[in-house]
């Protein structure tokens, strides 16, 4: 059960070179090197992997957002590989206001060659609002923002070609940024990788959609992905193992890697596939406006405990709940109808799937069945 990890400390020293070339898990590596904490240190306009690992060597675990990346910028640091590769033009702007996440650089694989990392949802209230409203707006504020850093990027170093990725959200605003960009910057681009990030709107894709950049995007899923199976993909999907179960195969920490290659799996688990459904559902049954106040009632309710992240609410649950049930008992009487409305619908959605899937499944306890009292009268016939 190896890891990205793993994987800087197998193959960490051996340089991207004609022979051991840039791969799925180096783009992965660097869409996951945005989330590290630059605001924690002081950026200079250019530094090295290697000096940022310096900076951090000092910090606990709990100064990172997720275990595994105290490790990773460890590792990195003393990689061959990656080391010596500049790190510019960091940014993070978030901003409650327009709710609105982003964070993104840029990693000089070398001279001629760029990656541009865009942050993905952390476990802040604010970074989850602003993904789903992208249920109900054509585009969020993270998605411009990330299709303005990558016009920039690509107008400063006017000779680079360009990779573009990122994890969760961020894979998300790769795939819209590239899908927004000019002719021009799209003729530069090498490959945009999204790690189970949403796809977008189906009337972003109908507007912007052409053939020769869709085939240099790719999306990788686990195969229990259920951020990476919300809204719609039209590009390229890769089906990764992951060594964890439910909504947790969402860390990419868990994605299992062999030599420099991700583990491939066949197909995603069922679940997977009803949560897919179920969102499509739910949208083909919903209009924007009702999406968009069911959403912003929800959010004004977790807003109410005064909690920064979700992981707030969770440890102080015992005052947080009180706070939501008052907050939920001052809304006004069209937040709530939509708001009971709403989960109706989720209900009668996902209880139609376990009628369905009932229904399968007795069918093809019917068709098992009926085959075999075939067998059994072809038997006896012979006999």
């Amino acid at each position: 059960m190896a890891n990205i990890n793993d994987y800087l400390l197998w193959r960490g020293d051996l340089p991207i070179n004609s022979k051991y070339k840039f791969n799925e898990i180096d783009s992965m590596i660097l869409a996951r090197f945005s989330y590290l904490r630059f605001d924690k240190i002081k950026m200079e306009k250019e530094e090295t992997i290697e000096s940022i690992s310096k900076k951090m060597k000092d910090f606990d675990n709990d100064e990172f957002r997720y275990n595994g990346d105290k490790e990773l910028i460890t590792y990195l640091g003393q990689s061959l590989r990656f080391k010596d590769m500049l790190v510019t033009d960091y940014v993070k702007n978030d901003n409650k206001e327009i709710v609105k996440q982003f964070g993104a650089v840029t990693i000089h694989i070398s001279d001629k060659e760029l990656y541009i990392s865009f942050i993905g949802t952390d476990n802040s209230i604010l970074g989850w609002q602003e993904d789903f409203n992208m249920t109900f707006l054509s585009n969020v504020p993270c998605q411009i923002d990330g299709m303005n850093y990558t016009r920039k990027i690509a107008e400063k170093y006017p000779n680079a070609k360009l990779r573009v990725g990122g994890h969760s959200k961020g894979g998300n605003v790769a795939i819209y940024s590239v899908l927004r960009a000019s002719e021009d910057i799209q003729n530069r681009i090498i490959k945009v990788y999204n790690y189970d990030g949403p796809g977008l709107k189906k009337d972003i894709l109908e507007k912007y959609r052409n053939e020769k950049i869709m085939k240099k995007m790719e999306t990788y899923i686990p195969q229990d992905s259920v951020i990476g199976r919300l809204l719609l993909h039209e590009e390229k999907n890769r089906i990764v193992l992951s060594n964890e179960s439910g909504i947790y195969q969402h860390d990419i920490y868990s994605w299992e890697v062999l030599k420099d290659d991700l583990v491939d799996i066949s197909q995603n688990t069922q679940t997977s596939e009803e949560i897919h459904k179920m969102v499509l559902d739910w949208l083909d049954n919903t209009t924007n406006k009702q999406r968009q106040i069911f959403i912003c009632t929800v959010f004004e309710l977790f807003y109410s405990t005064e909690a920064q992240s979700f992981g707030d609410i969770s440890k102080s649950l015992s005052t947080s709940l009180p706070k939501i049930m008052k907050k939920y008992g001052q809304l006004e009487k069209e937040d709530k109808d939509v708001l009971v409305e709403m989960v109706k619908l989720f209900g009668k959605i996902y209880f139609g799937m376990l009628k369905e899937r009932e229904g399968n499944r007795i069918e093809n306890y019917k068709v098992k069945g009926k085959k075999k009292l075939e067998a059994l009268q072809e038997k006896r016939l012979k006999q």
